[in-house]
């Protein structure tokens, strides 16, 4: 997972150290080679992620259109900047203008970035118990990001936001809450987990599902965990979609099926996913889900170790093919890498 805002994941799985550990997933029964650590991305969504539009987004309800978010949502930086601004000086207590304004400053659109402005902004409409300005600002000070650092006063307004509402505030509460060790934190952080999965935060539902798959904060649940993982699949997030393709092809949690299985592995494989790239590798190798072809087997192959996941079985057993074979796997290797 890309961690948000700087928070670390702990005890969680990431893409590729989940996958490793996964060694029944392998079409060949061979265990996976050992996968090199990468340090933790930067997750998403995160209220001040850049193109992220839930931190500017107005509450719901019967309200007129939203003019500004709107012009926000299409990538019109500055008419958003100045309907936002026309709106407060309407009504000094807008805050869903304030926590757009804020967003702006803090991702640089349409205007020069300023992260303590953003921060002023934000502050403004915390004041009005918006919740997403309360979740940024909550970021902001755990990061020491245009505003003084603060791990405390950043939970702080962490917890505000989640009980306001805010169900990425909830996310990175439970980050936080998870890597503390306690068996309480643990079970709480399940808890906002769930509420922020409910809110359809695609690493959320992830998160969920792997903690239901160890049977950590909440009992263990391979079919919870596999609808879960669904679910952050279906929402765009490559670790759930991975995993969910784990879970079927194993039959682990739902009934087992080998080529629905391949066909999220090939798209998460497609992706970029070093772990997907080579269990597609290994599934064209064996025939298991997808058709067996040999070329592929080997492209799939040399995708995955250029990210730095080498495999002794497929070198072994792709070694028969011919070196006007392996040259034109490398060349479509080579091809398939530029255009993703």
């Amino acid at each position: 997972m890309r961690i948000a805002a700087g928070l670390v994941l702990a005890g969680l799985i990431v893409p590729g150290q989940a996958l490793a550990a996964q060694s029944a997933a392998d079409p060949t029964k061979a265990a996976p080679a050992d996968v090199p650590k990468k340090p933790p991305m930067r997750e998403l969504p995160s209220p001040y992620t850049p193109n992220y539009a839930g931190g500017a987004r107005p509450p719901a309800g019967n309200r007129p259109p939203d003019f500004a978010y709107g012009a926000y949502q299409r990538g019109q930086y500055v008419t958003a900047f100045r309907e936002a601004t026309k709106r407060i000086e309407a009504d000094r207590k807008d805050a869903a203008a304030m926590t757009l304004l804020g967003e702006l400053y803090n991702q640089g659109l349409g205007i020069r970035q300023d992260p303590v402005k953003a921060a002023e902004w934000y502050r403004l409409a915390a004041a009005q118990n918006d919740s997403a300005a309360m979740s940024s600002l909550g970021l902001m000070t755990l990061d020491g990001r245009g505003v003084v650092k603060d791990p405390k006063e950043g939970r702080r307004w962490l917890e505000r936001a989640s009980e306001a509402g805010s169900p990425t505030a909830a996310y990175n509460l439970a980050l936080l809450l998870l890597g503390t060790g306690s068996p309480q934190d643990e079970s709480r952080a399940a808890t906002l987990f769930q509420k922020a999965a409910e809110g359809e935060i695609g690493p959320a539902q992830h998160a969920l599902g792997v903690l239901y798959l160890q049977g950590r904060g909440l009992p263990k649940d391979p079919a919870k965990a596999a609808e879960w993982f669904r679910r952050a699949a279906d929402n765009g997030d490559l670790a759930g979609e991975v995993e969910f393709a784990i879970l079927l092809f194993n039959g682990n949690g739902l009934p087992k099926d080998e080529v629905r299985a391949a066909r999220y592995f090939l798209h998460a494989a497609q992706r970029g996913n070093a772990i997907a790239q080579n269990r597609v590798a290994k599934i064209y190798a064996t025939g298991r889900g997808l058709q067996k072809s040999p070329l592929e087997a080997a492209v799939w192959n040399l995708m995955a170790a250029q990210q730095g996941l080498s495999d002794a079985w497929l070198d072994q057993t792709l070694s028969g093919l011919s070196s006007e074979e392996k040259a034109r796997a490398e060349r479509i290797a080579a091809e398939r890498t530029e255009t993703r």
